[in-house]
């Protein structure tokens, strides 16, 4: 492997907004936060929870509603 091109790893602490903390190595940097992770992903847990950002769901209903009739 060539010297002086690789970035540098960190070992690091991962918090999720559900409360879980993961330690890992990671390229950027030694605190991380992160919205979903796999302790509260609904493809890891198997339970349906929706994670509505500003309205999405509520946007996307609005527009395709006129293909509901």
């Amino acid at each position: 492997m060539k010297e002086k091109i690789h970035p540098k790893a960190y070992k690091a602490n991962i918090s999720c907004a559900c409360g879980n903390q993961v330690e890992a190595f990671s390229t950027k940097g030694e605190k991380l936060h992160v919205e979903i992770c796999s302790a509260c992903h609904p493809f890891f847990t198997g339970k349906q929870r929706f994670v509505d950002t500003a309205g999405r769901i509520d946007r996307f209903r609005k527009k395709y509603a006129k293909f509901d009739k």
